[in-house]
């Protein structure tokens, strides 16, 4: 599945509000960005109208099993990079701000090759 690196920064951040707190809601999602409220509400409209979210009557926004996946996996590949250049001696900070970028251009081939030789450092 295919989505643009926009959504995929917003499924993880809401991922990611969502372990840190029981409710997640468009104004956390654009504080955590930096974004502006109407410019998180039109992409929550989209990510709505593609299936990767829901949301009640009360503003909460949950990910749907489509979303999470995305979600997951878009976190899985920003914690296994990050990690990596660390590894290798990048600043956490600078770190951090590398896998954001990377992590949505990266080859499946790539990433997994990556993903497995960290896991021969664990």
């Amino acid at each position: 599945m295919i989505i643009g690196e926009s959504a995929e920064n917003y499924l993880e951040t809401i991922y990611i509000i969502a372990k840190k707190k029981s409710a997640v809601r468009s104004v956390d999602v654009a504080a955590e960005l930096g974004y502006s409220k109407p410019s998180v509400c039109v992409a929550m409209r989209n990510l709505r109208e593609k299936g990767y979210i829901l949301t009640d009557g009360d503003g909460l926004i949950t990910l749907t099993d489509k979303g999470t996946e995305i979600a997951e996996n878009v976190f899985q590949r920003h914690e296994t990079i990050t990690n990596w250049l660390m590894r290798i001696g990048v600043s956490s900070d600078q770190a951090a701000i590398d896998a954001c970028r990377i992590e949505h251009v990266i080859s499946r081939e790539s990433f997994e090759c990556l993903r497995k030789s960290e896991e021969n450092f664990k």
